[in-house]
Order: C-alpha cells, then structure tokens, then sequence
C-alpha cells in the first residue's frame, strides 16, 4: 500500500489547503499618520499603536491615503475613569475634512455614558459638512448627530451600550466602495451596503482623553460579493472531504487488485 499512501497523501495535500486560512495582515506603521484637529496623538514605541491623550474638539488621526479594499484591524481602551464621551474610527476620510463644507465620509463613534440628548452606545453616520466644535460643546452637530451628522443606525449588540473605563476592545473594520462592516470582539456590529466615498482610515475622539489605539494591522479586504468578480470556487465541507479521501482510497485498494 506504500504507492496508495503516497498517493493521497499527493492528492490530499493540495485539498487540505483549502481549509488553511492564509494570514495576510501586516502591522501598520503609523508613524507617517497625520492629525486634524487639536488633539495630542503620541506614537507609542512600536509604531502600531497612538494614544490620544486630552480632553478636545473634534480630532483625527488618519493614514491619508485612499484606504478602499483594505481590512484594518487593532485594539481600542480608554484608559481613565474620568469621563464618557466619543471614541471611534473615520472611513473615506480627507485631509481637512473636520473643517471642510464638502467633506463626505463615514463616522462610528462610541460614547460610554448618556448625556445631553444623546444616549451611550455605538452609532454610524454619514457627516457632510465641518464638525469643528468646542471640546464640551453638547449642542454641536458631532454631538447630536444632527445638522452636518447625519445619523444612519446603532450598532447591532452594542447601540446601547457604552465603553467600560480600563478596557480592551478588539475591532476589525472592513472597508470597500460597495461595503462596510465593523466587528468588536469577534461580533459583528455593521454591515452597511452602499455607495461610499474612498478616502483614509481614522482614529476620531471628541471630548475624550487618554485613548489607546493599539497593535493595529492591515491587509487586503476580502470581497463582500463573490470574489472580486469571479465565479465562486466551492469549498468541500469537511464531512464531503472525507468522502471524497474514502472514494480515492477505494480507488486506489481497487487498482491494487
């Protein structure tokens, strides 16, 4: 039987591949990054990880680079007790954008506590126009999402619910002309359909200190439809792929024969 081992083991190998999911995502180097706004974004040592540390305006920390077709993935902790208000991320994002009446972009921001009109939890919305504001102001449209916010809906498990102070949260964005989805934690919170602006990856905090961006890393964004254009390739299921490896080995005992 050495010639029927070696031939499945032959035959098996390139089938087994097809089960190995193939690990692209690099660090990201944040440190030809830039800042909109008057926030404090200090490089950590590894290159992979900012934190913004005062309690400001509006502020943007953004690769400024069209950023379509791209997976950004990383970890994001408030690192105080002492406050509650906006961190999040920016998709198809320009330089200047915060200040600019033709800006057109994606914003996910997350407030841990309700205040002012505007209840804790995670949110999407389209922003159109400048969101500069004072650091507290609480009539500003980055706050109500409102005027030059448009608000478009709460995030799936987390709409309602705010950020915990001294916690780690994992995300993963996906970013395409056609699609949008954010996951925390492994839990998939926005799958948007549309037609979006290209433009930056962001970081985005309002009215929040001492934020850590961190251990980001990118890679290329996997296709929301079928494959870039192609036709799907069906994948065998592990019980079909047994199957298939019993019919070869009776194959090949019948060959013997």
């Amino acid at each position: 039987m050495y010639f029927g081992n070696k031939l499945l083991c032959l035959l098996a190998l390139p089938m087994l591949s097809g089960f190995v999911g193939l690990a692209h995502a690099v660090p990201a180097d944040l440190s030809d990054w830039e800042i909109d706004g008057s926030g404090n974004w200090t490089l950590q040592a590894s290159n992979d990880a900012v934190k913004q540390s005062l309690n400001s305006r509006p502020t943007v920390f953004f690769n400024n680079r069209d950023s379509q077709g791209t997976a950004l993935g990383g970890s994001i902790e408030v690192q105080t007790p002492g406050d509650d208000d906006f961190v999040g991320f920016v998709l198809g994002y320009n330089d200047g954008d915060l200040f600019a009446d033709t800006a057109d972009y994606i914003l996910v921001d997350w407030k841990q506590g309700t205040q002012s009109g505007w209840d804790a939890g995670m949110s999407v919305s389209r922003v159109t126009g400048s969101i500069d504001a004072g650091g507290t102001d609480t009539s500003a449209d980055a706050w109500t999402h409102t005027g030059n916010v448009t608000f478009l809906e709460r995030a799936r498990t987390l709409g309602n619910t705010g950020w915990d102070d001294n916690t780690s949260y994992l995300f993963d964005i996906i970013f395409t002309e056609s699609n949008i989805k954010v996951l925390v934690d492994d839990v998939l919170q926005f799958d948007i359909s549309g037609a979006f602006q290209n433009g930056s990856f962001g970081f985005y905090n309002f009215s929040q200190p001492q934020v850590l961006y961190a251990g980001i890393t990118e890679e290329e964004a996997p296709d929301p439809g079928t494959g870039n254009g192609e036709t799907p390739v069906a994948v065998p299921t592990p019980a079909s792929f047994g199957l298939m490896i019993l019919g070869l080995l009776g194959l090949v005992v019948t060959r013997r024969r």
